[in-house]
């Protein structure tokens, strides 16, 4: 007896040990999606386009590590630690695969707020070396990259436990509108940042509300110190640089290598004023003394963390939501998913352990993100052969760049940003779908530009759910169809066999930035649902007309891959209840429409406003040859009908 009951509670214990294994092994591949692509990773296909995008990549690393180091207020070499360490662990956790982390100048305003504050630059230079400190750096220098990592670890605890609180979700508040106009005005301040380099001008440190603007007035007070040296150097910097990559985009289909004239502009630059003094021939100023190696691991100063807590809250909020979009953007365009949760836990460790190793804020740029979709990379590992190259410059080129001159390292930096500065063409767009949008954009801009990344990201934030709140209240009831009218002119018009094949929608809720997401995937499982049940049938009844319920949550988009089956589907969406919407709500319902016509389900809308079908075209490339706007259901179920006959004509003809 007494056998059996150790034989049946080992069973028991077997059968419950099993599920905490499996369990265990798809949380790694949930927390850890390396585990999901490394093991299919195609060395003959994807080797060759990472590796060309990975030594693309490492030379915009390098050149903005230095200059995103400075604007921090800290040494140029802390830059390329910050573009080496987060790189390794994003590619790790992250789940954008073409997503270049690393150094990024809006966490580096930011952070310098805090370094100036807290230590206020001195009479010491940057490049002095002083052997009393690791690196041959000044303690000065030491201390100042202690503020900056700390900034870095308390921001990365702060996104570690967003992930844990599961707040991703709270992330359908930042719209496309805000996210643009927010990176936008950042932008703008990078680019004042690096006006004094650009002119060669001695400029004290100045931030604070209205700091954009004191900067400007004290360049034009201070505008005969301009260094005419700097100024020409800049000017021909980019001159080159926008020239030669319009050419590079222009040409890309046909050149299978893009020319790097970053790399070779900072040869040129640097050879040219190691050969001719410019350092102390005209002053020019240069980027100075590089050292060697990487120190070893030091925890930052933690006495500092309550005295940065502003800034770390920043440093959070605005990288993450800048890396977010960027992910989110390269999960659209290469037809894959990205979490929201997972990406907090991925820039928040990210953070975190970097900044054991003196790393700066880091996040995802725009630029170098671009820079891995144009030459073609396939997948995190070309940012990880980008840090081979990284490691190659810490340890041996590093010192080569002492000549570097800083104005053209900031016409670098300001060409590096024009992905962001173009983003001003977007008020035409949000002018012609929802003026409301217009106007967050410009508020939101001007919030940004006249205070911080942060406030400028809030005030839109509270903006938006404001005015959506105040729309809600005065959207229209559905009125409720006839459904006996409704099938007696659908039987009269159209035979059943067609019948079989169409699907209709309601949409009884505005669309906007709250439900957008909720939309797409209620729409897709309703399709999924018709496909799988799909059985021929006698009664026109037997085809409900489904109800979109859009609740305010923010659920995973679900894609549907199987095309309708017995044939081409058609879908029509009753716009009868869509009130109000905005220009995310708009470019959902364009990304759905032209995701169902890649399937082969043709698509029509019925009841749209004036205001919609202009929302719509303007947003998006519809099919201008077949009619997709229609007054009823009716209208477009017979316009399907038509469109049948016309296709067997045209079958019977051909036989």
């Amino acid at each position: 007896m007494t056998g059996a009951k150790r034989k049946k509670k080992s069973v028991l214990c077997s059968k419950m040990h099993v599920p905490h294994c499996e369990d265990f092994k798809q949380w790694c591949r949930r927390r850890l999606p390396i585990l999901q692509w490394a093991p299919h990773y195609n060395l003959k296909e994807n080797l060759l386009p990472d590796t060309v995008s990975g030594i693309m990549l490492a030379v915009q690393q390098v050149t903005q590590g230095l200059a995103f180091a400075i604007l921090s207020s800290v040494h140029p070499v802390f830059g390329l630690y910050g573009s080496l360490f987060p790189v390794i662990i994003y590619a790790i956790f992250g789940m954008g695969r073409h997503v270049a982390t690393g150094t990024f100048a809006l966490t580096s305003l930011i952070s310098a707020n805090a370094v100036e504050r807290l230590l206020p630059s001195s009479s010491k230079n940057l490049t002095t070396q002083s052997n009393t400190s690791m690196l041959g750096l000044s303690d000065f220098e030491m201390q100042r990259i202690g503020i900056a990592a700390a900034i870095s670890f308390l921001g990365g605890m702060i996104q570690v436990a967003i992930f844990v609180l599961q707040l991703g979700s709270a992330t359908f508040l930042l719209t496309e509108p805000v996210i643009s106009a927010m990176t936008t005005g950042a932008a703008t301040h990078v680019v004042t940042s690096q006006v004094k380099y650009l002119l060669g001008m001695k400029m004290p440190y100045i931030s604070g509300p209205l700091g954009f603007f004191y900067i400007y007035a004290y360049v034009f007070e201070n505008i005969k110190s301009v260094q005419l040296e700097a100024l020409l150097l800049s000017f021909l910097s980019i001159v080159v640089l926008v020239l030669v990559k319009e050419l590079n985009e222009k040409f890309k289909r046909k050149i299978k290598v893009v020319l790097p004239v970053d790399l070779i502009l900072i040869i040129a630059a640097s050879f040219a004023c190691y050969c001719t003094n410019m350092e102390n021939t005209y002053g020019l100023e240069v980027v100075g003394h590089i050292p060697k190696g990487i120190p070893p691991p030091k925890a930052p100063s933690m006495n500092v963390l309550s005295a940065i807590i502003t800034e770390a809250f920043g440093v959070a909020l605005v990288g993450y939501v800048a890396s977010l979009a960027l992910a989110q953007g390269s999960a659209k365009k290469f037809k894959y998913s990205v979490d929201d949760n997972q990406e907090f836990l991925a820039h928040g460790l990210s953070n975190v352990i970097s900044s054991f190793f003196f790393c700066i804020p880091s996040a995802a740029a725009m630029g170098r993100t671009t820079s891995l979709y144009s030459t073609g990379a396939k997948t995190q590992v070309a940012c990880l052969i980008s840090c081979i190259f990284i490691l190659t410059v810490i340890y041996a080129i590093g010192p080569f760049l002492y000549w570097l001159p800083m104005c053209v390292l900031a016409s670098i930096i300001v060409v590096g940003l024009k992905g962001m500065l173009i983003q001003f063409w977007d008020l035409k767009k949000y002018w012609n779908v929802d003026k409301i949008n217009w106007g967050i954009w410009v508020s939101t801009y001007l919030f940004t530009i006249c205070f911080a990344a942060n406030v400028g990201l809030l005030y839109g934030v509270l903006c938006t759910i404001a005015i959506v709140i105040g729309r809600f209240p005065r959207t229209k009831s559905l009125s409720m169809k006839n459904m006996k009218e409704m099938e007696f002119k659908v039987k009269t018009e159209v035979d059943v066999e067609s019948l079989q094949l169409v699907k209709i929608i309601s949409i009884n809720n505005p669309l906007v930035f709250l439900n957008t997401k909720k939309f797409r995937t209620d729409l897709m499982n309703i399709i999924q649902k018709e496909n799988a049940s799909n059985q021929p049938t006698d009664d026109i009844s037997k085809y409900e007309q489904n109800t979109l319920l859009c609740s305010l949550s923010n659920d995973n988009c679900n894609e549907f891959s199987q095309p309708c089956p017995n044939g081409k589907c058609s879908l029509i969406l009753d716009c009868t209840g869509l009130n109000f919407f905005d220009y995310s709500g708009i470019s959902m319902l364009v990304e759905v429409y032209m995701d169902c016509r890649s399937r082969s389900m043709d698509v029509s809308l019925a009841h749209c406003t004036a205001s919609l079908i202009k929302a719509m075209k303007y947003c998006g490339n519809l099919d201008s040859e077949k009619p997709i706007f229609f007054d009823s259901v009716s209208a477009a179920i017979s316009n399907i009908h038509s469109n049948k006959n016309l296709s067997k004509l045209n079958d019977e003809s051909e036989v």
